[in-house]
């Protein structure tokens, strides 16, 4: 579904990255992981359209959205729920959700999606009317998520989803993404600093360091890898 060939970003003099190639294969959850700076992130703007390449293509369902303007990648199906969740604080949860069908003019499945997403998450559904920057850490997660489920997507990408929540929640929130990819049948592309996570609920993974693919496998495979168990498993 998503292909990504020998892509290359630079912030300004910096190499950011240095011909990473990857592929998304249409519903299954593929992992991003690596240190701090690997250019996981970097990654996924690129595809968003958000960053501007340097070099290389990125195809989706066989058409190239290569620096596209993100607006119009979000029309092709490709929606993000971005580090930091970068929710609408001074909206109510309601408004939040319906600006992710923005670009939408279906009225009825819009009903209906804000009804599954309700359904997957529950809580969102008894703050509703409650300003988004008064959720907790968790909460808003759940509502960026959310949110990018209302563009109706067909490819779903998560930067960070556990990051700033509190642990027992963390589960809860990967929980809920394996259960997006399989009652929807959902592509998701996954960046996670908590590797342990992400290689148990995916399919394939990518190991990055310094804006280049080290590595890649069935996430299992990587699981079981000593060098990768030792650098980003804990041993």
């Amino acid at each position: 579904m998503l292909e990504i060939r020998d892509l290359e970003v630079c912030y300004g003099s910096i190499s950011a990255l240095q011909g990473i190639s990857a592929k998304v294969e249409k519903g299954s959850i593929v992992t991003l992981v690596g240190a701090n700076g690997a250019g996981k992130t970097t990654t996924l703007r690129t595809v968003s359209g958000v960053v501007k390449a340097r070099a290389g293509k990125i195809l989706f369902d066989g058409e190239e959205i290569t620096n596209k303007p993100p607006h119009k990648i979000v029309a092709r199906g490709i929606a993000q729920a971005p580090e930091g969740r970068m929710i609408f604080a001074n909206l109510t949860v309601m408004e939040n959700l319906r600006m992710g069908a923005y670009l939408r003019r279906d009225r009825k499945r819009i009903a209906a999606d804000l009804e599954y997403v309700y359904g997957i998450f529950p809580r969102l559904q008894e703050r509703e009317k409650q300003t988004a920057g008064t959720l907790s850490g968790g909460e808003q997660q759940m509502l960026a998520i959310g949110r990018a489920l209302m563009s109706k997507p067909k490819c779903l990408m998560l930067d960070e989803p556990s990051l700033g929540i509190a642990p027992i929640l963390v589960q809860t929130i990967f929980d809920k993404i394996v259960e997006i990819n399989r009652t929807l049948g959902l592509t998701i592309l996954l960046v996670e600093q908590n590797a342990n996570l992400a290689l148990e609920i995916s399919h394939y993974g990518y190991v990055l360091e310094t804006g280049r693919v080290l590595l890649h496998d069935r996430s299992d495979a990587l699981r079981e890898n000593e060098e990768i168990r030792a650098a980003y498993l804990g041993g």
